[in-house]
């Protein structure tokens, strides 16, 4: 199963969910990323902090959604902070589609803790949401009962 994160810029959000999904994933699920309107480079903090937990960075760069074309994903799911006013068009026709908001760390401003602090909550919230849904029972799932886990899971 394809998972494709996306967010506006994947730079960030995005980056951390791909990065650690494929952490935490057993083999059959892949996580890939994109964005709306890539910023082209990922953040240097995002890479930083998936390092600093232990998570693999390497391969990790900023797509847009052209990517996928030729290879679309079973699910999509955006993470785009709605309170940010960001646009998360949500693109491949039959794919499974959720939204799980995640808060941009990289608008937090502060001091570098305060910084470091933002970017390591949006990564454990990332890991709680990542092993809620690795943990479904996909072979008893249909379709429908798939899209509500994902729903819910976006509320966690």
């Amino acid at each position: 199963m394809r998972v494709l994160f996306m967010c506006t810029a994947n730079s960030c959000r995005s980056i951390l969910c791909e990065a650690l999904f494929n952490h935490l994933a057993s083999e059959g699920f892949a996580a890939l990323s994109s964005g709306s309107f890539p910023k082209g480079q990922v953040l240097p903090r995002s890479l930083a902090t998936l390092e600093q937990a232990g998570i693999a960075t390497a391969g990790l760069y900023s797509k847009g959604n052209d990517a996928f074309a030729d290879n679309p994903p079973d699910i999509v799911i955006t993470v785009c902070d709605k309170a940010a006013g960001e646009a998360c068009p949500v693109y491949f026709g039959p794919a499974l589609k959720a939204h799980w908001n995640l808060e941009d760390p990289s608008d937090v401003r502060g001091d570098e803790a305060c910084v470091d602090a933002a970017f390591r909550a949006t990564l454990a919230h990332i890991e709680l949401r990542c092993r809620a849904f690795l943990g479904l029972p996909f072979n008893h799932l249909s379709r429908e009962q798939l899209q509500h886990e994902l729903n819910r899971i976006g509320t966690l």
